[in-house]
């Protein structure tokens, strides 16, 4: 992969991406392209260690079960800016006593991109024979959360395979909550990255909508969505960065573009 694409400095604290709430009218297809895709997740920071030239740290893969090598690498992708410096201080501890690790490892650093840019890299790698593979580590909070909100649900679950998605619905059965930004008379649906967040959402609506939950999706899901529905109603949702990644952005340098809200009021469902 080339030297990364560090963040844009118009990002919003809600950007864009996902799976939607069917509470529009009959509004005209309009499927989305793998550009649009692309921007929608470009609202969410990921994390990858990288050298000094801006290059991430990455292995071959394994060998396949017949012993043939798999061409192309995996590169680690952190949802926790922390977890990733963690990692970086982990190694530097480990490789201590070696000169040459030590001084490999003195170089790394933690260095975000879109998310968008991995969907991007991703589709452009998948058919050659050293294609990118992106292992993600999603933050261990939230993998718990994910879990205990299935298992609270009647599935059986012990293992998250992916990044969880954490949206909120009127109840099982109803759609997701939109929500309305202060400055803008447009309704969104978010989608979490943080089941805290999403709970600061059903705390909101619980009073007046009982049956209210927390429903979790999984990232390859929301973007086989995007990818195979032609439906309008996608243009609603956003996918909301977790508060660890807004700090993050809101450190970065601005100039006209989206400024984030902080001021979203839960709106009332579309009958």
């Amino acid at each position: 992969m080339k030297a990364l694409v560090r963040w844009g400095a118009t990002l919003g604290l809600i950007g864009s991406t996902l799976l939607g709430t069917v509470f529009v009218g009959n509004l005209p297809v309009l499927a989305l392209s793998e550009q649009q895709i692309k921007e929608k997740l470009d609202s969410v920071p990921v994390y990858l260690i990288t050298n000094d030239k801006g290059l991430p740290l990455s292995r071959p893969l394994p060998e396949n079960q017949d012993g043939k090598k798999l061409g192309g690498s995996v590169t680690g992708v952190y949802l926790s800016r922390q977890e990733a410096q963690a990692f970086i201080n982990q190694l530097r501890t480990t490789n201590a006593n070696d000169p040459k690790m030590a001084e490999i490892v003195k170089s790394l650093q933690v260095t975000a991109v879109p998310l968008g840019i991995i969907y991007q890299q991703l589709q452009q790698t998948k058919n050659q024979p050293n294609r990118l593979v992106f292992a993600f580590k999603p933050v261990d909070q939230d993998v718990k959360g994910a879990l205990e909100l299935l298992n609270q649900s009647g599935q059986k679950v012990d293992q998250f395979r992916s990044v969880p998605i954490f949206a909120v619905r009127f109840a099982p059965d109803q759609g997701y909550v939109p929500i309305k930004l202060t400055n803008d008379k447009e309704q969104v649906v978010p989608l979490f990255v943080s089941k805290q967040d999403a709970q600061g959402l059903l705390n909101q609506v619980k009073p007046k909508y009982p049956k209210a939950d927390i429903q979790v999706i999984d990232i390859d899901g929301v973007i086989k969505t995007l990818q195979d529905k032609n439906e309008d109603w996608l243009k609603q949702v956003v996918l909301v960065p977790s508060q660890e990644s807004r700090e993050y952005i809101r450190t970065l340098p601005r100039n006209s573009g989206n400024s984030g809200n902080n001021n979203a009021q839960p709106a009332k469902p579309k009958r």
